[in-house]
């Protein structure tokens, strides 16, 4: 499909009758009458020619062969357009020296900057993408010395350096320059807008992101309408029809493909015909018409055979090989893939190289369970490995490329189903060392990169960039002094998600040194040119010296089945992998979820766990645990456990679950009889072995955290919401709750507080608690912190786990990277990550703002729910990031006393809030704060055992969780 014609109408140059035909032609182009606009450019040509010969008759040959070549590329006559733009480089070269006025001089630019587009652009649809960047380059070295006033040019060789991206499979890099073109694109460069869009759309529908690509498409033909190109308005049918057959729409998306099919074979546009001659093949097949899929199929390998589009021919094949294989003719299947894969190898489409491995893996595993492999059965599953691991961990990776935690958690919905089959392989395989190996990479996570963001579309011989990067300083300075960002950029860098890096690597042994899927991650570098993990490497078996006694390290991964790690370290030894059948597991999480409080129900979702929840039901609680421990928890862990204990006293549980079970109230399973976890161990949650705490000598300024004040941010009143209001107070009236004003006393009686106090009352909703009087204190030091007040979860479907914030004393004036919500700015984790690092340019990361002391309390609503995404950024983790060893927060929406009084009809001198405040703040002053956080659950559960009386339920204190790293 045309990408880069440019529809601005011609400037008169020449006079009669050139000027006339250049706009004759230019209105043909836009109503994709191809051939009434090549006839027009024939023609001038050819009065051209017979004019008496000189440098500007030179010239206007040259442009109107450049305005053909153009033309022809849009038809997809790519050899006639390949001629015409030659000609047109030649001509103009032979008047590179020739005398010229400044006027002409840049005229002579200009065309040259369109030729070198149109070739590159040539040269990519011909799967020659080395030779179309080293084109761009030089575009770029001219541009520096065209004057560009509205941008066009810059704007066209910036979209073409992002269909170049496309096409290598590079989708993170290529959104985030697309989508900063567009934002600095002039109003004059309007015809670069839509075809930005378009190449967004392309984008968001390849990485999972439906929804963003249809608005993306339905912005793109409003913008075609508006600049009147009625040509390009018709190539949406075949965007539309894609999108159709994505979201399994068939009968639609064979209607569009039909009605789009008509419409390239009457323009003669037989690139684009082919396409979608491809993409009706596939539904041919779909409908089981396999003579009509395998007729479409090779019309379309004729006409990009014809055009010379080697890499569309290629993903012609692919198709093809796909239905050899349904047929059951396996050598063609073999064949046409192999093809495939040489061409993409050929031109360095390694994404696709990875997709061909994949899909020769799910052919052999799908031949497994179709055939008896008798005694070749264990080559074809190792064989099968060979292919999926290295490819499942290239596309996992590429999720690195993408700027926004959505982007990559959308893409990392196409790279799991690959992951998925390298698990079922060694499932296959009975290889539990695999699958060990497998879990420990998975659960290594993405680590935070707080470095500068990458160039933008910079150049192969490492010229300027085209356009700025995200975090490109202004020259101006703010009212410190520092330069700031500025225009474009200052919202490019405000709305910019976390970067992330490869993982680090996990060794295995100590004695060897040997590194988790050591062989498969030097088999994926090799192949697909792709960093799997970093440099950095981590023990498996790493405990921190959290304790002395047993410890078992139990790591979840989800891969369709939840599978499971555990190791034994503290005086015990031992190891054992467990997996979950992925229906039970849904269906106990099922059963959960129906008896929690959802994050964005409400008082309703509130209402609704109370009423019938199954947390507040002995009888339907001791049932939810166990099936729980039925469905999550293997029969030999808990006799391990039963022996360790009985030897050498009770052990710690180390937990880092999987998105998927990351609410589980692992304390409350019922792992034998009616006896429960908590009364068999002490259970801690960890992260991600990317995320875990840098030590103090790596942050530079770094306070003491042993000594210092406790920092206490009890229900601080939110600018603009009344205190009966969705933001209001969690904990009540000042000074009514005697139990809190006890706690506070204790703190004050043992030490320093902050913020300093007079009586206890005046610790609880105070105005004055902002994020600048949090920087302060904590930058001086302090040895614990503990908040107690509204957090606003972000919504896991989003998986941007950064958006979760605290709600401090901050009015709109506050500088942040989250939006105000009225007159409040709230504290999002991403700026405790980032700090002020995208918005200034002496800007600071967060963990040098805000540096957490050793232990955190994060008591506020689902306040640990950033486990539930698969890149955990949320405040709990950001607290672990910046320097806390243990963070306690909540697995799901707390219930505030005033819900249990209003709902379950408790008496108002009752506070179970309040009693579970004050049980954290006494663990945190503990040795052992798991142990004593632990014993307090213990009693509640002892409780609830006996009298089931609601101030008991474990909806509350069961949602409680220490998290370490």
């Amino acid at each position: 499909m045309a990408d880069e014609t440019s529809a601005q109408a011609p400037v008169p140059l020449y006079g009669d009758p050139f000027d006339r035909a250049f706009a004759q032609a230019h209105e043909h182009h836009m109503a994709a009458d191809f051939d009434a606009a090549c006839a027009v450019y024939d023609e001038s040509l050819a009065v051209a020619e017979s004019l008496e010969d000189s440098p500007d008759v030179r010239f206007l040959r040259a442009h109107l062969l450049t305005d053909l070549g153009t033309v022809l590329l849009d038809a997809s006559d790519l050899p006639g357009a390949e001629d015409a733009v030659d000609r047109a480089r030649a001509l103009l070269d032979g008047i590179a020296s020739a005398p010229m006025g400044p006027r002409g001089r840049q005229l002579w630019r200009e065309t040259v900057l369109r030729t070198l587009i149109a070739r590159s652009d040539l040269l990519r649809r011909t799967g020659r993408p080395d030779e179309a960047l080293a084109c761009l380059d030089e575009a770029t070295a001219q541009l520096t010395g065209f004057d560009d006033p509205d941008g066009l040019r810059g704007a066209e060789l910036g979209l073409n350096r992002v269909l170049l991206l496309m096409d290598r499979g590079e989708w993170g890099t290529a959104e985030e320059q697309a989508t900063l073109l567009l934002s600095s694109t002039a109003a004059g460069a309007a015809e670069a807008v839509p075809r930005l869009l378009s190449a967004l759309g392309v984008i968001c529908s390849s990485t999972g992101r439906l929804d963003a690509a249809e608005d993306h498409f339905a912005r793109a033909e409003d913008a075609f309408r508006s600049l009147g190109n009625t040509g390009e308005q018709q190539t949406m049918l075949a965007h539309r029809a894609a999108l159709a057959m994505q979201r399994g729409q068939l009968d639609l998306a064979e209607s569009l493909f039909t009605e789009a099919s008509a419409f390239f074979e009457q323009q003669r546009r037989f690139g684009d015909l082919a396409v979608c001659e491809q993409a009706r093949s596939f539904l041919a097949d779909r409908r089981g018409d396999a003579t009509g899929a395998h007729d479409l199929m090779a019309a379309s390998l004729d006409r990009f055979a014809q055009l010379g589009a080697a890499v569309a021919a290629a993903d012609t094949m692919l198709l093809g090989a796909q239905q050899a294989y349904d047929r059951g003719d396996i050598e063609e299947m073999k064949r046409l893939a192999q093809e495939a894969r040489d061409v993409y190898q050929e031109r360095g489409i390694l994404e696709r190289c990875a997709q061909v491995d994949l899909m020769l893996a799910r052919t052999l595993e799908d031949n497994l369970d179709r055939t008896d492999h008798g005694d070749h059965e264990r080559r074809s599953i190792d064989t099968a490995l060979s292919l999926a691991v290295p490819a499942a961990l290239a596309l996992a990776a590429a999720r690195h490329d993408f700027v926004t935690a959505h982007a990559r958690s959308q893409w990392l919905r196409l790279a799991d189903d690959a992951m998925g089959l390298a698990f079922r392989l060694a499932v296959r395989r009975q290889d539990q060392g695999l699958l060990f190996e497998l879990v420990e990479h998975r659960c290594a996570g993405a680590a935070l990169a707080l470095s500068p963001a990458p160039g933008s579309a910079r150049s192969s011989e490492g010229t300027a960039p085209l356009f700025p990067d995200a975090a490109m300083k202004t020259y101006g300075n703010s009212d410190e002094g520092a330069p700031a960002l500025g225009g474009v950029a200052a919202e490019a860098a405000a709305s910019a998600g976390l970067r992330v890096a490869p993982p680090p690597k996990v060794r295995m042994s100590p004695e060897t040194g040997r590194i988790a899927l050591q062989e498969f991650i030097e088999a994926a570098e090799h192949r697909y040119r792709r960093r799997i993990v970093d440099e950095e490497e981590v023990p498996f078996w790493f405990t921190d010296g959290l304790t002395d006694r047993p410890v078992v390290q139990v790591r979840l991964a989800d891969a369709g089945d939840l599978f499971m790690t555990w190791t034994w370290a503290g005086g015990a030894r031992g190891f054992g992998t467990g997996r979950g059948p992925a229906a039970e597991v849904d269906r106990a999480v099922g059963e959960l979820a129906a008896a929690l409080p959802g994050s964005g129900e409400g008082a309703a979702g509130m209402r609704r766990a109370f009423a019938s929840g199954a947390l507040t039901d002995p009888i339907a609680e001791r049932r939810l645990a166990r099936t729980l421990a039925e469905a999550l928890w293997p029969e030999g862990l808990t006799a391990q456990i039963r022996q360790v204990s009985e030897r050498a006293g009770r052990p710690l549980i180390r937990i880092q679950p999987s998105p998927r079970v990351a609410q589980v109230p692992w304390e409350l399973l019922a792992v034998d009889g009616d006896v429960r976890l908590v009364e068999l161990a002490d259970v801690v949650t960890t992260t991600a072995t990317s995320l875990r705490r840098r030590p103090p000598s790596e942050r530079p300024g770094a306070p003491a955290r042993d000594t210092g004040p406790v920092v206490l941010v009890l229900d601080p009143r939110v600018p603009g919401f009344r205190a009966d209001s969705p933001l209001g107070s969690v904990l009540g009236p000042p000074g009514a709750d005697q139990e809190l004003q006890s706690l506070v006393r204790a703190r004050m009686d043992a030490g320093a507080v902050e913020p300093a106090l007079d009586t206890p009352a005046e610790a609880f909703r105070r105005t004055d608690l902002d994020r600048d009087w949090l920087s302060a204190v904590l930058r001086k030091g302090a040895r614990r912190l503990l908040y107690v007040g509204h957090v606003s979860g972000a919504p896991v479907d989003g998986g941007q786990s950064e958006d979760g914030s605290l709600h401090l004393c901050c009015g709109p004036e506050s500088t942040g990277l989250a939006a105000a919500v009225r007159t409040h700015r709230p504290l999002s984790a991403k700026d405790l990550l980032l700090g002020t690092l995208p918005l200034r340019a002496d800007g600071e990361p967060g963990g040098r703002i805000w540096p957490a002391p050793t232990r955190v309390a994060l008591i506020g609503c689902e306040s640990g729910g950033d486990l539930r995404f698969a890149e955990s950024f949320g405040p709990a983790t950001a607290m672990i990031h910046n320097g806390a060893e243990l963070v306690t927060a909540t697995r799901w929406v707390l219930p505030t006393s005033f819900a249990f009084h209003r709902l379950a009809g408790l008496s108002e001198s009752v506070r179970p809030l309040s009693e579970a405040v004050v049980a954290v703040d006494s663990a945190h002053e503990h040795p052992d704060p798991v142990h004593r956080l632990g014993r307090w659950q213990r009693e509640q559960l002892d409780r609830w055992r006996a009298d089931g009386r609601i101030e008991h339920a474990p909806l509350l204190w069961a949602a409680m969780t220490c998290i370490v790293a």
